[in-house]
Formats: C-alpha cells, structure tokens, sequence
C-alpha cells in the first residue's frame, strides 16, 4: 500500500478485471488501500490478478461473471459485499469482442452480444450495485467507454454505438443518484497496447507503427495509464467530477478530426 493511500478503507467492483486494463486498474485501486473484487467471466484470469493483489500485499477476492446475465451480476454485487461488508466504487471494463465488419454483413447475434456485454453489462451492474454504494454512504461508478464513442469508425458499428450509448448512460445515471453522493463518470481511451488491440498484427513493432502515428502523442497508450484515470475518478481527488467523459486518448480525436494520414483509422 502506497502511503497515503487514496482508497483506503474502500472496496471496489471492477468487472472485465482479469483483462489488460480491469487487471491494471483492479491492482492500482488495491495498491491505494482498497479491497477488491476481481469478476470477469474468464474465472481463472480473474482468480490470477486477485491472487497477484495478494501477493503485493492487498486484499482481494475473484469471481467468475458474465454481465449479460442478470442473475451472475447480482451474486457479483452480494460476493462483493459479503466478503468485504460494503461496496463503494463499481469499475465497468468488461467488454465483447466484436468482428470487423460492414453493417451488412455483421451478424445479428454479434451485434446484439456487444449490446449485451458492453451496454446492459453496466446497467445490470449499476442496478445491483446502486442500492449497496448507497447504503455505504456513496461512492463513485467508472464505465469504461473509448474514444471511439465519441468517433466511429467503418466496420466498428456494434462497438463504437455500444460505447457511445455507454457514454450517454453515464450521464442519465449519474443524475439520477447525485443525491445519494454517487458520482458516475466515463473514461474514453485511445489505442492503448492489450492483447485485443494487437490481435490485428503480426507484430507489436507493425502495431505500434500503425496505430501510433493515429494519437497526437506519437504512440499508443499502456493500461496502466488508464488505471491512473479510473483511480482519479474513484478518489476523492475527483469529489467534485461527475457526469463527465474523460478521455485519456493522447490527442486521437483530435487527429482524427483532421484531413488527411493522421485522420484514418
């Protein structure tokens, strides 16, 4: 723990958290001082990152859940609360890996398990967790939306529709629980460097030379760079921020706004 921690007596839900940036951010969160709960729906990644916040001195417990189901949401939100006795931050990551390809050709069944995944995933868990981070005396929810909610881009219509609609629930969400001192805010990353952005490439040096050059920053960004802003959101460093969508895209939309190289996906 680091001194001065920022979370300290906190426990945080962080959904997709066996992945690349719900690994980072669970592990970040723990090394401020909160207890976590590591779900996602690969169990034993889940079990992998809880077992290293351990192991780094924190104190951590996994579960395996897919956030399309209503009913594994729910046991998600009460193992939370039974093994650490309240819950007060809630980290929406997990997200569906979705094929690149044209609206006439994206199958109705990959579209509708993004919508699934990456839309009522957070609204099941926002529903579930609500009445708990309440109870606790407030909090803050954190949904993981990209930049490409606020840009689309061709053969990306069930991903970029999913994030934007994610970034507009944000919003409603966190009017709708301001008085129960739950803020809710959004973070929109940029390329950042996982196993799922770099499945496109043969190799990370032609990964990082294509996607690179597309942020204003010259590169692609690491998970824990976004770790950082979900830890500002969940803090109380961020007692004043809410209904915001903070992008954390080293300048991509900006870039992409512009004509010519730098504007291509």
């Amino acid at each position: 723990m680091t001194p001065n921690a920022k979370m300290e007596g906190k426990v945080a839900l962080v959904t997709g958290g066996g992945g690349a940036i719900g690994g980072a951010s669970a592990r970040l969160l723990a090394s401020e001082g909160a207890k976590i709960l590591v779900a996602d729906e690969r169990g034993e990644m889940a079990k992998k990152v809880a077992q290293e916040i351990r192991e780094a001195g924190g104190n951590a417990e996994s579960i395996a859940v897919d956030v399309a189901d209503a009913s594994q949401c729910k046991s998600a939100t009460d193992a939370a609360v039974t093994a650490f006795g309240e819950l007060h931050v809630l980290v929406n990551v997990a997200a569906a890996v979705t094929p690149d390809a044209p609206v006439d050709e994206l199958p109705l069944e990959e579209w509708d398990r993004a919508f699934a995944v990456n839309l009522t995933g957070p609204f099941l868990m926002s529903k579930f967790a609500v009445p708990e981070i309440r109870k606790a005396g407030g909090g803050a929810i954190v949904n993981m939306a990209s930049q490409l909610g606020t840009i689309g881009v061709p053969n990306r219509s069930a991903y970029c529709t999913t994030k934007a609609a994610l970034i507009h629930f944000t919003t409603i969400l966190a009017a709708e629980v301001a008085d129960d001192n739950i803020r809710v805010n959004s973070v929109s990353p940029g390329v950042i460097e996982t196993p799922r952005t770099r499945r496109r490439f043969d190799t990370a040096e032609e990964f990082h030379e294509s996607r690179g050059k597309l942020h204003m920053l010259g590169r692609v960004g690491q998970p824990e760079e976004i770790a950082n802003a979900v830890l500002f959101l969940s803090a109380e460093d961020s007692s004043f921020v809410t209904a915001t969508n903070l992008l954390v895209d080293g300048g991509y939309i900006y870039l992409k706004r512009q004509p010519g190289e730098n504007g291509k996906v």
